[in-house]
């Protein structure tokens, strides 16, 4: 971990935002300044519920038993074993490629509902790198308006327009897991941000993520609340549209990690029976094979 972690992002507070006027501009991460306003945001481990924003230095996973003696790579076998320890695993997993790592972030990418928060969190976690859910970071930044509303009462542009100035930022500094919004990859300047770290693109198939969605309701989710019909009926149909627009884009990724791939490996056709936990070590097996090539 590097010595001084809690680096802080500077952003500049919309005070002065009408809801009846169309803001002009950027939503800037100012300078240095005691004269200016500002929202300061440290990095944390984690995004607490609540909204807080204090970072705490994430805890080591404590792993009972020598995970030494466990097989190197389940994953590379192309099978799991009947009965395995998913946090052994990852601890090992994460000895393996660290050496190769070098502190690089790790950008998440992948369709809305997709995990990449969750699994963002426990990469951060097993790893003892900083996490930002970037989508997050804007809704902070504007005094804790929602994506929803930043879409209702502002554009789709101009959310995009703050993605790419926080994905600038974020990467200019070392040592985090960031879950991006399921469209920064349709704009190629993001790449170029997201490129000097690695990215990962979780691919779930559209059955589950429309299941997942419909579950949780649609509310916080732009692109498909205005949508007609029942919620798995209009997620589908959305998301068939923007995997149409944005699928060629994720395949810019570092590396993939194909959760059909590895239910078969589970022995099962149901990609929901997938944990967090062994998507977190797949995509590390996918992020080592990257940095070994």
């Amino acid at each position: 971990m590097e010595a001084k972690v809690a680096q802080s992002l500077q952003f500049s507070t919309w005070n002065d935002l009408e809801k009846k006027r169309k803001p002009n501009g950027l939503l800037h991460f100012s300078p240095r300044s005691r004269e200016q306003k500002r929202l300061q945001i440290l990095i944390p481990s984690r995004l607490q519920p609540t909204g807080t924003a204090t970072w705490h230095k994430p805890e080591a996973l404590q792993v009972s038993g020598s995970y030494r003696n466990f097989p190197g790579s389940v994953l590379e076998s192309g099978s799991f074993p009947p009965s395995f320890d998913e946090a052994m695993i990852l601890k090992n997993k994460v000895e393996d490629i660290e050496p190769y790592l070098n502190g690089r972030c790790i950008f998440l990418v992948g369709m809305m509902g997709s995990g990449k928060t969750t699994v963002g969190r426990i990469l951060s976690d097993a790893l003892t790198y900083s996490f930002f859910d970037s989508d997050a970071l804007i809704e902070q930044a504007v005094g804790g308006t929602s994506v929803a509303e930043i879409f209702k009462l502002y554009g789709e542009g101009l959310f995009r327009d703050n993605e790419t100035e926080v994905l600038r930022k974020l990467s200019t500094m070392h040592r985090l897991v960031v879950s991006t919004g399921g469209g920064a990859v349709i704009r190629p300047i993001n790449w170029k941000y997201m490129q000097k770290g690695i990215s990962v693109w979780l691919d779930v198939p559209l059955e589950a993520l429309a299941r997942r969605i419909a579950d949780v309701g649609t509310e916080s989710r732009p692109l498909l609340h205005q949508e007609p019909g029942d919620a798995y009926a209009k997620a589908f149909t959305r998301l068939s549209t923007l995997w149409e627009e944005r699928s060629e884009a994720y395949a810019n990724a570092s590396a993939r990690v194909s959760l059909e791939n590895i239910a078969a490996k589970l022995g099962t056709s149901d990609v929901c029976s997938v944990t967090p936990t062994v998507i977190a070590i797949e995509a590390l097996q996918q992020i080592e094979s990257f940095l070994k090539n």
